[in-house]
């Protein structure tokens, strides 16, 4: 049964739009928009291609109209209405959007393109940035550095000192001391188990500015014991005219003694002191990974373990110390393991200085944890101070500098006499920090 009132269709509902209702035709918010493709309708023209003023035909089966948006239009077409919109599928813009928009919410307007970055201010701020790590680490190694020196040596316990000359004066001993050794290092670096301490090799470092020099002090050399404060007593010792072997004075009362009879058998001012053991320079020429030397001729020793071939080659921390501590393989005994002593001490100096080590921190590092632990330096003595010593060191090794033994006038008794003519003619030049012009054996 038709349920339209007698002589009505469908398509003469009008504007009905479901049952109950009063006829109004829906808000434009509410009603579901149809995009619709192809050319934009002309003036006077419906949404739908039928003259303007007579309305919209009445779309098939009962569905009510829509409004139509056409490419070009500026907003919704009702009946009647000739304009379109565009709907930006053809050109790419955002509905309701002019193209070239591409703000956000609020904005308007067309944006422009994005800024070139500031190369300027990030090479400056990268810059800045690494200058401060660069500082920070520094100050952070030359503290941590600082705090390892072990300062034991207090030379103001050195009484009746010589004036200091221009310049700085190190004394650089090497002590057999075997300490932290195990019996296996004692045996493996064929330093035997002796208790207490005695020098090996003691060599004055002169630091000026007229070219850097190096006297070994032979450990034979014939000297005066002259009067002493003794360094744990305090009791003061009388001068006797005793005279016995260099390294003797060391044995009998340490450092201060040795200072004080080197300043009284010279009359140089020692300015600071550095000590080294057995195993504090064994692991240090390891540390750096092996210290290259030239040999020039093969020796062989049974009591410091050396066996070496001429030439070329690089040695470990066992065979450096095999190296310097040579004495039975040589005609000249002492004053040529004072040669070999300041050669190996001066490649080593070299090797430390080198930017291999330097700017390595995995070789910088271990290097100044090996050094530092077992270096025993008077109480002034400084990282600056140390840093110039090794640098001097480095100098003279590469020729910008002098190396020598102390002159030698013969011996009496075993022991190495020194040239007092030359001697006193070496100090007055080092003194006043003019070029040494003295040559030594």
């Amino acid at each position: 049964m038709n349920e339209w009132p007698e002589g009505w269709t469908g398509d003469d509902r009008g504007p009905r739009y479901g049952r109950g209702s009063s006829g109004a035709e829906p808000e434009g918010a509410r009603v579901m928009r149809q995009v619709r493709r192809g050319p934009a309708p002309q003036r006077g023209q419906g949404p739908y291609g039928r003259p303007g003023g007579q309305g919209p035909a009445a779309p098939p089966h009962g569905v009510p109209r829509q409004p139509s948006y056409v490419d070009g239009g500026q907003g919704p077409a009702y009946a009647g209405d000739g304009q379109g919109y565009d709907s930006g599928y053809n050109t790419g813009q955002v509905y309701g959007r002019p193209a070239g928009d591409h703000g956000g919410p609020g904005a308007g307007g067309s944006r422009g393109p994005r800024p070139a970055p500031n190369w300027g201010r990030r090479i400056k701020w990268t810059a800045i940035t690494v200058v401060a790590v660069v500082v920070v680490t520094s100050v952070a190694t030359y503290f941590w550095a600082d705090s390892k020196l072990r300062r034991e040596v207090d030379l103001s316990k050195v009484i009746e000192r010589p004036e200091p000359g221009k310049g700085t004066n190190y004394l650089i001993v090497g002590s057999d001391s075997r300490e932290g050794m195990s019996a296996e290092d004692k045996k493996k670096l064929h330093t035997g188990s002796a208790e207490g301490k005695r020098t090996d090799s003691m060599m004055i470092l002169h630091v000026g500015d007229n070219g850097d020099t190096l006297i070994s002090l032979p450990r034979d050399s014939d000297v005066e014991i002259p009067s002493f404060r003794g360094a744990e007593s305090g009791k003061l010792y009388p001068a006797t005219g005793r005279h016995t072997k260099l390294n003797a004075a060391y044995a009998e009362d340490g450092p201060a003694l040795l200072v004080r009879t080197i300043e009284y058998n010279t009359g140089l001012h020692i300015d600071h002191y550095v000590e080294i053991g057995f195993a504090g320079f064994a692991n240090i020429v390891d540390a750096v990974g092996g210290v290259e030397i030239t040999i020039d001729k093969p020796f062989k020793d049974k009591w410091s373990g050396a066996d070496f071939q001429a030439g070329k080659q690089k040695l470990n921390g066992e065979e450096a110390l095999a190296f310097v501590r040579t004495r039975h393989a040589f005609a000249a005994s002492d004053l040529q393991r004072t040669r070999n002593q300041q050669k190996f001490l001066s490649a080593l100096a070299h090797q430390v200085a080198t930017p291999g080590t330097v700017l390595n921190p995995f070789k910088l590092y271990p290097t100044l944890g090996a050094g530092l632990d077992s270096l025993i330096v008077d109480k002034d003595m400084g990282l600056w101070d140390l840093a110039s010593m090794f640098w001097a060191m480095k100098g003279v090794s590469g020729g910008d500098g002098t190396s020598m033994n102390m002159p030698i006038s013969g011996s009496v008794g075993g022991n190495l006499v020194w040239d007092k003519a030359k001697l006193k003619t070496l100090v007055n030049e080092l003194n006043n920090d003019q070029k040494v012009t003295v040559t030594g054996d």
